[in-house]
């Protein structure tokens, strides 16, 4: 099988790309279990003293694949939870990895891919990204990234883009905390790369306390988020095999408006 992920090491820097430009980055199954398994390898690996985790091509990550939702759409509630329950790993092991970690935000970003940059410790991102949160249009919630993404943006911006779906860009991200700087493309790397200068100089068993203090600090913790991550997983299973959540999908996947659109 192709590898879902394209990993550089370059000045005890480790790169991790999603290597899936054709269908804009986006998950599936696979692409959850590599990207999960080279988190873990780069926080024990002691030669690595930062991450970077960005797409190839055009796009950041457009979310959760066509084919994978289209599977995950005909699944039992079981195999949705367990389902659910992987990608909620996949983001709480980012969130908790002990290295600094950089989202290098080259594109676009909806979904799980807003995910992976409120996971991430510092996030800079391209003028003229778009993201969005839009699972409600698809009749489900944004139930295993959103206490990253709540902790990211804040509770009251959260409401609002959890309820409209609406889509957002590169300065309104910055506005509400989702990116920390915004720049042109062309100094998308400079800028990644004066970050990492910055992280270059600090100890790193200092910053990996300093990464579990801020974050005790905000109540979070791993064993915590775990148990958090299994009842959202739990909810997402319940809503994707709903009434509601079985219209959403199948009218997105047949490119029609679901029955609740008026107008």
């Amino acid at each position: 099988m192709t590898s879902r992920l394209s990993i550089t090491d370059q000045d005890r820097v480790r790169r991790i790309a999603l290597n899936r430009p054709e269908v804009h980055n986006a998950f599936d199954d696979a692409l959850i279990a590599e990207l999960t398994a080279a988190i873990d390898d780069a926080g024990r690996d002691e030669s690595v003293r930062a991450v970077v985790l960005t797409g190839e091509g055009e796009s950041f990550s457009a979310g959760a694949d066509l084919n994978w939702m289209r599977s995950m759409a005909r699944a039992s509630e079981q195999e949705n939870r367990d389902d659910s329950s992987r990608l909620a790993r996949l983001m709480r092991r980012l969130q908790f990895c002990p290295k600094p970690t950089i989202a290098r935000v080259n594109g676009a970003a909806f979904g799980g891919g807003v995910g992976l940059i409120a996971c991430c410790d510092i996030a800079i991102g391209v003028e003229g990204a778009k993201f969005g949160l839009t699972e409600v249009k698809l009749g489900l919630v944004p139930a295993v990234i959103s206490p990253y993404v709540i902790a990211a943006i804040g509770l009251r911006q959260a409401r609002r883009l959890f309820l409209t779906g609406e889509f957002f860009d590169a300065a309104a991200a910055q506005r509400i905390g989702l990116l920390h700087e915004v720049v042109p493309r062309e100094q998308l790397d400079d800028a990644v790369q004066r970050m990492l200068g910055f992280l270059a100089k600090a100890g790193p068993q200092a910053q990996a306390e300093a990464k579990t203090l801020a974050l005790g600090m905000a109540g979070l913790d791993e064993a915590g988020a775990e148990q958090i991550d299994e009842e959202n997983a739990a909810l997402i299973a319940r809503l994707r095999v709903s009434a509601e959540g079985q219209e959403g999908l199948g009218a997105f996947l047949a490119k029609r408006a679901p029955a609740w659109v008026v107008g």
